[in-house]
């Protein structure tokens, strides 16, 4: 069978199993996958899916079925497919969209914070790296006994501070980052969004790193609007007052767009809708969403804290689950937060269980007799070391199961031993092995020893259960 002739079969075996022509919305395809949406996702038969040549594994997320096939193949299988279904070729931004529709509440949320804070990310890990860098001329006995590099190269010091100067900008101006970003998903004017966030950190204002000082020796400055006092204090580092400004911000926008005549739309609906978005933001929004904000990460703090390796080990063995549901997205924000105000945990415990996932993977492709899911375990296991477990986790461990509960052990084993050991990040990162460039230098090496730690449990748990025949099917035959 020539190549051409394989991807026409694939194409018309997918088609029928996923419940033939009349059950697609759309189909798109990304670098690997064959991303559909379905009106009904039962009709679909997986297991002949997966049994399908060319096809290396499937999932469900967010509303898409998706097959993975492959880097160019996909392509292929793709085109042929759109043909036998009898529709048109499908972006992925409109596959999502169709998507969204059959999400419910909780999902449409976390996607929302999702799709907003992905953006920034790259920002965001600049400045971790930089804060790294930063890290490693200034840590004490990291290469010289007893000095950091600036001690004991005094030439080096401006070189220090103009890297932390470049560092911080990004977390010192975050609500900036986040307010253009929400303004596009919640439908208002970017720039506006933009502009509500530099006035939440304005240099005129308190800087909220400097605001527990100021309310012990009762110097926060006010502004007095006709006998109402207004703090006036910044939001620097914060991340859900800004979302809340800017939900307020398109709200408004909005509605004044449907009321101002047309001829002064352009002038008194950006500077109407930037002033009361402002106002309430200072006077009610901003202080009761900081309040949320700080509930949030001093709670998930005190789970760290107070509940110490247990905390860690129940954290990483759930954090699999949550990343099938994609509630994991919603840590995001939390993570940046924490990382404004000094450092987070969180790439740690992602990290092990990512690491884990990969070390099951790896370990059910030298135990199962599939031929084709050993080269799919493979190639996703690597994937999922280095922080892309999706792969690993829907095609193989899912499939089979008993990998996926070793990897959720392996999870538990790591989580603990970095929460033991106050690991933290920096920055947002890979949440893979290469994620120790985004760890404070003085958790490197237990970064290290967790994620290998989770990485040699995942694989012994999974070899062990592979031959008990109450989790390995295979051994049934």
């Amino acid at each position: 069978m020539s190549k051409e002739q394989s991807y026409q079969k694939a194409a018309q075996e997918i088609l029928r199993l996923v419940g033939g022509k009349e059950n697609i919305v759309s189909a798109a395809h990304c670098a690997t996958r064959l991303r559909l949406v379905l009106q009904d996702e039962k009709k679909a038969d997986v297991d002949g899916i997966l049994k399908t040549e060319l096809v290396k594994g499937q999932f469900a997320n967010a509303g898409q079925f998706q097959i993975i096939i492959g880097s160019g193949t996909v392509d292929e299988v793709y085109k042929y497919f759109v043909q036998y279904a009898e529709i048109s070729e499908s972006t992925k931004s409109e596959v999502k969209q169709a998507a969204d529709q059959k999400m419910n509440s909780v999902q449409k949320l976390v996607k929302m914070l999702s799709d907003m804070f992905v953006p920034i990310i790259p920002a965001l890990v600049a400045s971790g790296l930089l804060m790294g860098l930063n890290n490693i001329l200034t840590a004490s006995g990291l290469f010289v006994p007893g000095q950091s590099l600036v001690e004991a190269y005094p030439a080096m010091a401006d070189v220090a501070s103009m890297i932390n100067t470049f560092a911080s900008a990004a977390y010192s101006f975050l609500p900036i980052l986040i307010g253009f970003s929400a303004a596009r998903m919640f439908g208002a004017n970017p720039y506006l969004g933009a502009v509500v966030g530099m006035i939440m950190v304005s240099g005129d204002l308190l800087n909220a790193y400097s605001y527990g000082t100021a309310v012990s020796e009762g110097t926060i400055p006010v502004w007095n609007i006709f006998g109402l006092q207004i703090e006036k204090v910044g939001y620097q580092g914060t991340v859900l007052p800004v979302l809340a400004a800017v939900a307020i911000l398109a709200f408004i926008e909005k509605r004044l767009h449907r009321v101002i005549p047309e001829a002064l739309d352009n002038l008194l609906t950006p500077a109407l809708s930037v002033l009361i978005t402002s106002f309430l933001t200072f006077t009610i929004v901003g202080g009761v969403m900081r309040t949320a904000g700080d509930w949030i990460t001093n709670g998930l703090l005190w789970l760290h804290d107070s509940l110490g390796v247990i905390g860690g080990m129940v954290f990483g063995f759930i954090y699999a689950p949550l990343t099938m549901t994609g509630m994991h997205h919603s840590l995001l924000p939390v993570d940046i937060q924490l990382i404004a105000s000094g450092a987070s945990f969180l790439l740690a415990i992602a990290a092990c269980n990512n690491v884990a996932q990969g070390g099951a993977t790896l370990a059910a492709m030298v135990c199962t007799k599939d031929k084709k899911l050993k080269g799919v375990a493979a190639s996703s296991g690597i994937s999922a070391l280095l922080g892309i477990t999706e792969p690993a986790m829907f095609g193989v461990n899912l499939k089979l199961k008993y990998p996926f509960y070793a990897a959720m052990i392996g999870s538990a084993v790591g989580c603990g031993y970095v929460t033991l050991t106050n690991v933290q990040n920096i920055s947002p990162g890979a949440a893979g092995i290469i994620g120790f460039i985004c760890i404070r230098s003085d958790g490197i090496l237990n970064f290290l020893i967790g994620t290998l730690l989770s990485l040699a449990v995942g694989f012994a748990v999974t070899v062990a259960f592979s031959r008990m025949k109450k989790f390995n099917p295979e051994l049934n035959g």
